[in-house]
């Protein structure tokens, strides 16, 4: 890989054109997918297409495989699905019957969905077939809340076992995500919150099929910073075991495209900072 100084990296994307990957922001769950949305026709032509297809029995061996199914097919998401279903809501458990289930979509109908790691390494872990329990998160900054989708896969078949809500504070990302919201929304906290450098790594604008690496500084990030979503985001919890860490990877993947941001943190002197940036 090339070393450069962004400096030299904002200059090249100015004389060629280029622009960073921006996400847009995403809607409460009570407002209709207006801004954080792929056409809806071609949503809805991609989910036909998977719903008219059943479901490969490889996709039961990656939680990802089998949760872009399980969101786009309706039959599918029906049968696997523990009916009654128990929502929890502190010491309130309510059983929701089938005929009550309304189909459920996920993040399906955006361009691209948010992930929370503990580490780089974790990203890698996700493409373990040792992964037997999964929970897809929805976060409600407004609410200051979370929709938990508790996943088992039982006799090789995922099936969802229950829905939680539990308060923000709950979370064992609590502290991150009480930070991201500000970092997300405030361009001038974002810039008290990023190290002295930022590592970069980015496409080469010179070759296709390699990379590139340098540093961002405070000057030059606004050139570089990726928009955020700051009402709603997704993320996953893959597996056991989570406790609150000193790093966390947020991760912008596109769901058609291929395309992916990751911005590293750090908590140092009682406070979050950007360390890295990865499109």
């Amino acid at each position: 890989m090339k070393r450069y100084w962004i400096a030299f990296y904002v200059m090249v994307c100015l004389l060629a054109g280029c622009q960073g990957n921006k996400t847009v922001e995403s809607t409460e769950e009570t407002v209709a997918d207006t801004t954080a949305t792929v056409d809806s026709t071609v949503a809805d032509n991609e989910m036909k297409a998977i719903e008219e297809e059943p479901m490969p029995k490889a996709a039961d061996e990656l939680f990802d495989d089998f949760v872009f199914n399980f969101a786009a097919n309706r039959k599918l998401q029906y049968s696997r699905i523990k009916f009654p279903l128990p929502v929890v809501r502190g010491d309130d458990i309510e059983l929701l019957p089938k005929s009550k289930w309304h189909m459920e979509n996920f993040f399906m109908r955006q361009d691209f969905y948010t992930l929370i790691f503990d580490s780089e390494k974790q990203l890698e872990e996700t493409k373990q077939i040792s992964v037997s329990h999964a929970v897809v998160e929805k976060i409600y900054f407004h609410s200051k809340s979370i929709k938990q989708y508790v996943f088992d896969r039982i006799n090789g078949r995922w099936m969802m076992q229950k829905i939680i809500h539990i308060p923000l504070h709950e979370s064992h990302n609590a502290s991150f995500l009480d930070f991201y919201e500000h970092f997300a929304s405030n361009a001038d906290y974002q810039m008290h919150h990023l190290r002295e450098t930022v590592d970069f790594v980015g496409p080469d604008p010179d070759d296709d099929f390699n990379e590139m690496e340098g540093v961002i500084t405070p000057d030059t990030w606004p050139a570089f910073a990726p928009e955020l979503p700051t009402d709603m985001i997704y993320n996953i919890i893959y597996g056991t075991n989570h406790k609150a860490g000193k790093c966390k990877v947020f991760v912008l993947r596109g769901i058609a495209n291929g395309l992916e941001t990751e911005l590293t943190f750090r908590h140092e002197g009682g406070k979050w900072m950007l360390s890295k940036l990865s499109t």
